[in-house]
Parts: structure tokens; sequence; C-alpha cells
């Protein structure tokens, strides 16, 4: 599968789209996307994100293993690669089963 290149993002890039799309002020908007890259790098230093009372998000290494196409049978190599899991909070497990009752 080939690789997408996608264009750097600048700060104020970010900034722009979230004024376009929500409608808040460009001031309020910068101070969003200095804490989104803050947040980013956080993760990136640490592996791990942490929000209270939502839930936790882990950075993760897989190992290659072989995988299977169901339909004609044939296997491939899945290499190995970095993923992202989410872990949700008791809380925010309890509120959304809650809607269920």
């Amino acid at each position: 599968m080939p690789k997408i290149y996608r264009s750097n993002l600048t700060k104020k890039d970010i900034s722009n789209k979230i004024h376009s799309n929500i409608g808040l002020s460009n001031t309020y908007t910068k101070i969003i996307a200095e804490d989104l890259i803050l947040i980013l790098k956080n993760l990136i230093k640490t592996g791990k994100l942490n929000i209270l009372n939502f839930g936790t998000f882990k950075s993760i290494k897989k190992k290659a293993r072989l995988g299977r196409n169901p339909k004609n049978k044939k296997t491939y190599k899945i290499s190995a690669r970095k993923t992202i899991t989410f872990t949700a909070s008791k809380k925010l497990i309890k509120k959304i089963n809650s809607f269920n009752e």
C-alpha cells in the first residue's frame, strides 16, 4: 500500500480551520491550537494521554505478523507498526450504560 503524503499544517492553519468550522474567535482558536500541539507533544514523549473522567489513550507497538484475506485465503505479512489504543474510564462507561436503561 503506497504511503499518502500530506502537506504540513501550521498552528495558523489549525486555528483557521477551527475558526471557520466552529465560529470561535481567532484569539481563542490560537490558544486551542497551541494546547492541542502541547497535548500531542506530551503523547509522543510519554506514549500516554490520560483525560480525567473520559479515558486513556496509549501509544503501543504491534509486532509483525501473518494475516489472511478471508475472501481469497491468501496469507500476507502485516508489518510492525505503532498504533493508539483507547481505554474508557469507569465513569464514562457508567454514563454510556445508563443511557441504555
